[in-house]
């Protein structure tokens, strides 16, 4: 049944990026294999439902899918026309209700279409083969009958969501219990994210963050999620094993699985790149920035959407720059194209004659000055709406407090110190303040001390519970227990296994740049092999994990001894390896990346794959593009939900809420 049948993993000898195989896989592998050869001889129907659809949408753009003979996109649930002489394609989850539809589709005297090719999202239950099987009518009408197993949303050339906006509440939150309600939620979870391997032909160690309750003490569900999980995806990657021809019997690459309380500063610590100030600072829509352009019949100004995506050159190279950096070369770009583009000059003078030979080049550069003029401008008013916001809401200083506080240079007086002077802060932006607080000083959250710090930051109740409820996320009592108070730290009891030491020759190039997100330690420490055995078990194997890097072979050793660190900092100090000067070709900026992705990819090693439970952070997912090229390993971000800060805020208010429902989700 299986239809996983391209070489593109790791292991073999083609290598394509994350999204890329996933976007070959749709267009060619189901809409390009079926009907006729030639794709626009004779054209098809595409009929979808709505978990499908978002997988299509946000995998392909619908030019491609029209380049593959597609004339028509239907949903599967409404009343569709009957085409009789078109053949059809349907791409759909394989659940009773689907196959019911598709079945009434295509049987009787009258199909709604000459031919069918069917193909499911996941692998199917053979009930339901038997149910399609048992329909006479319906089998000489079926062109193809497979599974695709793919069922993931990417978001990124490196990233994916398995689209689970509930899952915090459903796996956290108070009500959260070994029910069927969360066994549901892991097993759709397990089951999408192993579509992930069954597409790129990939077999994983499958890691995961243990429970600390294995030495007898009492663990609540919340600490065996992430082993849940494991469990669930090891059963389905198993199953592809023996289904999908030519999946690898031996380990081809590696997976870690962690739950959001692995980091609770990360969600929200203001981020300095581009990309996350602009889903942070503006009001957005996803990726669309609206704004406004002059009405072309001279009435008020228009507004017009623009969307922030890998197909903007200009997009892709500064997301993950610092916000000044970012302004900094939008300003050289533009100045630098005024000053080479034929077209530019022209507009530029003062209206002296111009030559027949000056307005033939100003002719031929016109179509490409345009386009290129409006993309640059866009981004350049981007930016100065991003630094309008920082200005006016000071958002420098308390950044410089928030990772002062992370690093252990910021503590109870000048968090004191800040709430008494700057009193007009927004109050969402002190939440994150006392949030961050929270984790570096838990303690402080004792009693009624957590009141009285509320009160000097004038927040609500309300905003109240976002505080407490990050206890949710922490585990069992014993380990609430364990400090006299709720701990918020990343493995608190070993705070040296954070501990990072100034690397020589590296200069801070751009303030507010020392933040990172604890899963670049943990992806590093697992490359080198040395992830503690105890706090991250492998569901493969007993024994210490071998793979490749690079040709060469690396096993996981024991855990090294932890070097003492100052125990008030959650990451210790260090110097942001990654904000080096535009003039930088180490491999870190995103010039690099794109060269090194074009011209490298076949020196790649195996890939990582790295799942967080309950929401991931564009911070986490930079990170990934970091190491990408630093390790010279595809590192490929798994979540639930990408979350920017506001929403991730919400959802955390909302875990002690006993009834919630999506309405209620503001975001």
């Amino acid at each position: 049944m299986s239809f996983s049948d391209s070489e593109t993993s790791s292991h073999g000898t083609e290598y394509r990026n994350f999204k890329h195989v996933s976007r070959d896989r749709l267009l060619n592998e189901m809409l390009g294999s079926s009907g006729s050869g030639d794709s626009r001889s004779s054209w098809k129907v595409l009929i979808m439902d709505k978990v499908t659809v978002k997988v299509m949408s946000s995998t392909c753009k619908m030019a491609d899918i029209t380049d593959q003979g597609v004339s028509l996109v239907e949903d599967l649930f409404r009343r569709r026309q009957p085409l009789p002489t078109m053949d059809a394609i349907y791409f759909i989850q394989p659940s009773k209700e689907n196959v019911v539809m598709f079945l009434s589709d295509m049987s009787g005297r009258e199909p709604l279409y000459r031919k069918a090719y069917v193909y499911f999202s996941s692998p199917i239950p053979k009930d339901l083969v038997a149910r399609i099987k048992n329909d006479t009518s319906v089998i000489p009408r079926i062109g193809a009958l497979g599974e695709m197993n793919l069922e993931y949303f990417p978001i990124d050339s490196q990233g994916f969501v398995t689209d689970h906006e509930r899952a915090l509440e459903e796996l956290f939150g108070e009500s959260a219990q070994n029910s069927r309600r969360t066994d549901a939620c892991l097993n759709v979870m397990a089951t999408r994210i192993a579509t992930v391997f069954a597409s790129l032909k990939e077999f994983p160690f499958v890691r995961y963050r243990a429970p600390k309750g294995r030495d007898g003490s009492s663990t609540n569900f919340r600490e065996l999620v992430p082993e849940k999980l494991a469990t669930a995806i090891w059963n389905n990657i198993t199953m592809y094993r023996s289904s999908i021809p030519n999946f690898p019997q031996k380990e081809t690459c590696e997976l870690l699985i962690l739950d959001r309380s692995v980091d609770q500063i990360a969600p929200v610590i203001h981020e300095w790149t581009y990309d996350a100030m602009c889903h942070d600072l503006l009001d957005m829509d996803g990726n669309k920035y609206v704004h406004e352009v002059p009405s072309k019949s001279g009435g008020p100004p228009e507004k017009k959407e623009v969307l922030l995506e890998d197909q903007d050159p200009v997009w892709l190279e500064l997301r993950h720059t610092h916000i000044a950096d970012a302004s900094e070369r939008l300003h050289d770009r533009f100045t630098n194209f005024v000053s080479k583009n034929k077209a530019a000059q022209m507009e530029q003078r003062d209206g002296g004659e111009l030559s027949t030979r000056d307005l033939q080049k100003m002719v031929q550069a016109l179509p490409q000055y345009n386009e290129q003029k409006e993309r640059l401008s866009i981004h350049v008013e981007i930016a100065g709406e991003l630094n309008k916001v920082i200005r006016e809401t000071g958002l420098r200083e308390l950044g410089q407090l928030e990772q002062d506080l992370v690093f252990g240079d910021a503590g109870t007086k000048e968090m004191i110190h800040f709430l008494r002077t700057k009193q007009d802060t927004a109050g969402e932006n002190k939440l994150r303040l006392m949030m961050i607080y929270a984790s570096v000083y838990p303690e402080k959250f004792e009693g009624d001390k957590a009141a009285k710090l509320m009160q000097l930051a004038k927040l609500s109740p309300e905003d109240m519970k976002a505080v407490q409820n990050m206890r949710m996320l922490e585990g069992s009592e014993k380990r609430k227990a364990s400090s006299g108070s709720f701990s918020l730290k990343f493995d608190s009891q070993k705070k040296g296994k954070a501990a990072r030491q100034d690397r020589a020759g590296e200069e801070e190039t751009w303030q507010l740049f020392r933040f990172y997100p604890v899963i670049e330690e943990l992806v590093e420490k697992m490359c080198k092999g040395d992830l503690p055995k105890d706090d991250y078990q492998c569901m493969n194997s007993p024994q210490p994990a071998t793979h490749e890097v690079n040709g060469s072979s690396v096993r996981n050793a024991p855990p090294k001894t932890a070097e003492s660190t100052n125990p008030r900092s959650v990451r210790s100090r260090r110097t942001p390896n990654w904000a080096r000067s535009r003039t930088s070709d180490d491999g870190y900026s995103s010039d690099s990346n794109l060269r090194s992705f074009s011209t490298d990819f076949k020196n790649m090693g195996q890939r990582i794959f790295v799942f967080i439970i309950g929401g991931a952070t564009r911070s986490e997912l930079r990170v990934c593009h970091k190491l990408t090229s630093k390790l010279r390993r595809e590192v490929v971000l798994g979540t639930t939900s990408l979350d920017d800060p506001p929403q991730y805020i919400t959802k955390l208010k909302l875990l002690s809420e006993k009834d919630l429902s999506v309405d209620s989700l503001r975001i």
